[in-house]
């Protein structure tokens, strides 16, 4: 009898040991589910990391990582201690090879990048940008993006075509819960609307938060206003990989549950060496299904940040990826693989227009305007690109990529960060 590509295997959650880190060996049960505690000790620098991971960690990983930090990193660290515990989960820090498996662990590469991880031919596609979906373009007001007919990141009471308001811009969490649930409120005044959903990491890296009195108290209150008035309260959470589900993540998406909202569901990246092979995403979907109630929705393409090419794969490795996961789980749980197209938005990776597969350009188009977008005739016309990373292309497609990088080097145009350098090349 032939296997299965993937055999479903229902798998316990569990809450790793935290005080194996020497730094938090003393740490108590009530000082680890507090959020005031959790947000106390995140870790923001290396100093901060090897006082908690202690001597297991080598001088050899600190030293890459303050190379990332100096030349490549885009964003400062702040890792909070209920993500860096899930990382290397069954390793001690003070056992000999705890090093290799905290450089192999999957949240590790995400949330902790060092120098290593990065490429050194194409660290930065040349058309990556801190702004990739170009999303300040689309501000109907400063701070509020709209880049669908019917949904926003306000003007909203003027604006009644919107019927869906996604609370983001950061996370949720880290606003003072009265301010939160006071702008909620205002939301659910309003006629039109009727979805909210809120975007929170921190269901996963802060768990403690959303389980706290005061959150739980008022996302009830928030939720019975929202069911009179036949209103839809979701939570957005983004999970990568299926070992940062613990049961104190399952808690709290339960206990947001039971507050009457609609839904918990995660959004997460798709990330090489993190989730990108079949077992890890149904894994991670199975798990969050089973073990927390979290509806598995979409893993998106990464964005096309500076420095993110190691991470990024090719719209083909997606399309075969959302091939590879479906039948597996129900229908309504079975995640959508979409790509953030800029000027675009969300689409299938199937619903691409047409495809250069030797030069890795995708070409998308769209179906609606949005409301900086009524007087550009073009619109519903236009092709939209998105460019795969070069290193996954066939060497004909890297040659083109490279003469383009050695064209626009000779005028004096090649992109920042690049790494078109003669050192890379």
């Amino acid at each position: 009898m032939i296997e299965q590509p993937y055999v479903y295997r229902r798998v316990e959650l569990a809450e790793p040991d935290w005080t194996r880190f020497p730094g938090w060996a003393q740490v108590t049960r009530e000082e680890w589910e507090s959020a005031q505690w959790q947000r106390a000790h995140c870790v923001k620098n290396i100093k901060q990391l090897r006082q908690v991971l202690g001597s297991g960690l080598s001088e050899e990983f600190c030293a890459d990582l303050e190379r990332d930090q100096r030349e490549r990193a885009t964003m400062s660290m702040l890792v909070p201690p209920q993500m860096l515990n899930t990382m290397a989960a069954a390793t001690a820090a003070d056992e000999a090879g705890f090093t290799g498996a905290f450089y192999a662990d999957p949240v590790r590469r995400y949330m902790i990048p060092v120098f290593s991880d990065r490429r050194t031919d194409w660290p930065s596609h040349p058309y990556a940008s801190r702004d990739s979906l170009h999303e300040a373009e689309m501000w109907a007001v400063e701070g509020l993006t709209h880049r669908y007919p019917t949904k926003v990141l306000a003007y909203l009471k003027v604006t009644p075509g919107v019927r869906d308001v996604v609370v983001s811009g950061g996370d949720v969490a880290n606003l003072p819960w009265p301010r939160l649930e006071a702008f909620v409120a205002a939301l659910l005044e309003i006629d039109s609307i009727r979805d909210i959903r809120l975007a929170s990491k921190a269901l996963m890296g802060l768990p403690q938060f959303w389980l706290s009195d005061e959150v739980r108290a008022g996302m009830t209150r928030l939720g019975t206003t929202a069911r009179d008035r036949g209103v839809s309260i979701a939570i957005h959470t983004h999970v990568n990989a299926a070992q940062s589900v613990t049961p104190l993540v399952a808690k709290a998406a339960r206990a947001m549950l039971e507050t009457g909202i609609r839904d918990v569901r995660n959004q997460g990246v798709l990330l090489c060496g993190v989730n990108d092979s079949v077992r890890a995403l149904l894994d991670l979907s199975f798990t969050l299904l089973d073990g927390a109630n979290i509806m598995p929705y979409y893993f998106y393409m990464c964005d096309m940040i500076p420095g993110s090419e190691h991470w990024r794969m090719s719209l083909a490795q997606a399309q075969t990826l959302q091939h590879q996961i479906m039948g597996y789980l129900p229908g309504f749980a079975t995640p959508r693989i979409v790509c953030d197209v800029p000027y675009v938005g969300k689409r299938w990776v199937h619903q691409v227009s047409r495809y250069d597969t030797e030069l890795g350009i995708s070409y998308w188009t769209k179906n609606y305007r949005t409301a900086v977008e009524a007087d550009d005739q073009l619109a519903l016309r236009r092709e939209y690109a998105y460019y795969d990373p070069i290193h996954t292309l066939p060497a004909a497609g890297q040659r083109w990529w490279l003469d383009r990088a050695h064209g626009s080097e000779a005028a004096g145009l090649t992109p920042a960060g690049t790494g078109l350098t003669p050192a890379a090349r």
